[in-house]
């Protein structure tokens, strides 16, 4: 029997060292960080669990940082403070454009396609604000600053005809919306994320929430002036106990990183995160969408050399 304890701890160091042996030279011992998001968000949920699949399998410590969303990402990814992040397809495209929120195009390259985030504009079950124009003279968060969210309602609000100074926004994240919706404070909020949001579905857990419609037209016309990044989406009934689907947009999220970053380190992070893929779906539902063959599709955003060298020897 101790000759069996003894061989059997002796197969799973072996293993261990093994599995650590694989990991691409260009790491080093430092503290990596992923740009995740608001605390009470899918990107920070998601970003949590990822760092810690990577830290150990690839042996390095990496943790999720709370940010501002899209716009913060991007800039830490580009900056180096950060060696992934989370992203909206619409503000990464203009990361690299150099437009929009972004005054210089930034050195960043998609890693993965991940999944689909929704539009949702959250106000009171008993409001009276029953579509977009209502929102004209209320007390409406449009996001953080530095964020996705605060882009896309700003391109919503256009295509709707509502003129967003006739809004009074207090640029509060997901989490201080949510609390400031409880006491009373606004009329509601926007939020883009993955479905459910944890943070929008605790608040219908105690209070009872709509989503406004955002109808086709107005996708069809935020793609017109903007970009071509959005598509028609819907709610599905019972989402934060609504009765009814909401039509609204969508639009794809990705993962990032910098121009920089070492091809062997972009495709350990890649095969870190498929690995994972099962088990970071038990506790980040999103998670499970995520797909090899439609991961690769993040144009205008293009793929890092090491992701196109991963995705090519998976496929080889």
């Amino acid at each position: 029997m101790r000759r069996l304890t003894a061989g059997l701890l002796s197969f799973l160091l072996v293993g261990a060292l093994a599995a650590c042996s694989q990991r691409a030279n260009e790491w080093t011992d430092g503290e990596y960080v992923i740009a995740a998001g608001g605390s009470t968000g899918v990107y920070y949920d998601y970003g949590s669990h990822l760092a810690e699949e990577l830290s150990g399998s690839l042996d390095i410590a990496m943790s999720a940082d709370e940010t501002a969303g899209s716009v913060d990402n991007l800039l830490r990814v580009s900056s180096g403070e950060a060696v992934i992040g989370f992203a909206q397809g619409d503000a990464a495209a203009d990361a690299v454009a150099g437009t929009g929120a972004f005054d210089d195009p930034l050195p960043v390259r998609a890693l993965a396609r991940l999944y689909d985030e929704y539009v949702q504009i959250v106000v009171r079950g008993d409001s009276e604000i029953d579509d977009i124009g209502d929102l004209a003279g209320r007390t409406i968060s449009l996001g953080a600053e530095n964020s996705g969210v605060t882009v896309i309602a700003g391109r919503v609000l256009d295509a709707a005809g509502v003129d967003i100074a006739t809004i009074r926004n207090p640029q509060l994240d997901l989490s201080e919306s949510i609390d400031a919706m409880g006491r009373g404070e606004i009329d509601g909020f926007f939020w883009v994320g993955g479905l459910p949001t944890p943070g929008v579905a605790e608040l219908a857990d105690t209070s009872s929430v709509r989503l406004l419609p955002i109808e086709q037209e107005w996708v069809n016309e935020v793609n017109d002036r903007y970009s071509h990044a959005y598509r028609p989406a819907e709610v599905p009934a019972g989402t934060y106990g609504l009765v009814a689907s909401a039509p609204t947009m969508a639009v794809p999220n990705y993962l990032v990183t910098a121009s920089a970053t070492p091809d062997a380190v972009a495709r350990d992070i890649l095969a870190g995160l498929f690995e994972a893929r099962l088990r970071l779906a038990a506790e980040v539902p999103t998670a499970a969408l995520l797909d090899r063959r439609s991961a690769i599709f993040t144009a205008p955003v293009p793929l890092h050399p090491g992701a196109i060298d991963y995705y090519r020897d998976f496929r080889g």
